[in-house]
């Protein structure tokens, strides 16, 4: 089951369960859209793609809440702009 995380792991943009804002990868790493834009569409975690992360019908927030704990861990664009470039020369 998805944990829903409650907000942007690099600009920590609140993304509650309901938002068509919230991006995730296949380690549910989460971003909003704009930091996914910046990020090139390529998670800074793990190197995979984005998917709108689905959103849980409220009948079944009480039985299975979303996640409290906040990842923020801005992203290092440098770095990750190198990464990206060696993943295209390779």
């Amino acid at each position: 089951m998805l944990e829903i995380r409650p907000s942007c792991e690099n600009c920590n943009k609140p993304l509650p369960p309901e938002s068509q804002e919230a991006m995730i990868c296949t380690f549910e790493c989460t971003y909003c859209k704009d930091c996914v834009r910046l990020l090139s569409e390529v998670c800074p975690n793990c190197g995979g793609g984005f998917e709108l992360r689905p959103i849980r019908p409220k009948e079944l927030l009480e039985k299975y809440p979303p996640s409290q704990i906040v990842v923020h861990k801005p992203v290092d664009f440098k770095k990750h702009k190198e990464r990206l470039a060696h993943m295209t020369r390779g």
